[in-house]
């Protein structure tokens, strides 16, 4: 599913994307209200998805958080939009679980990384 940022008329297509907008029912092409964003980081996209991609997923003022899975290590990073402003929290492999508070959600870490083999 892709989603459109009105404010650009640009598309992506990220890894996972949360919404809960009735408002997007009516768009079975793209969402335009997601509440959360989660992009799994590789060699060839990390800079564009820390980069230019976040600052157009900024555009959605619908957007509470922002998440980047490290796939060369345990680690998520997780952008919260707070008072106008996005506040990083890291979850490494020392923290057992992290949490998406957009949508309510935790797991553990372990879980996320089940069967993922680092080099």
């Amino acid at each position: 599913m892709k989603v459109r940022i009105e404010k650009q008329n640009r598309y992506y297509y990220p890894d996972v994307m949360v919404t809960c907008d009735e408002r997007d029912r009516g768009t079975p092409a793209y969402k335009k209200i997601p509440c959360l964003i989660v992009e799994v980081l590789s060699e060839s996209t990390e800079a564009f998805d820390r980069g230019d991609k976040f600052a157009d997923y900024e555009q959605l003022e619908t957007l509470q958080e922002y998440v980047l899975i490290n796939t060369k290590r345990q680690r998520v990073e997780c952008f919260r939009r707070s008072e106008g402003f996005w506040i990083l929290q890291s979850y490494t492999s020392q923290q057992q679980s992290f949490q998406l508070k957009s949508i309510d959600f935790e797991s553990a870490m372990t879980a996320l990384y089940e069967d993922v083999v680092f080099e």
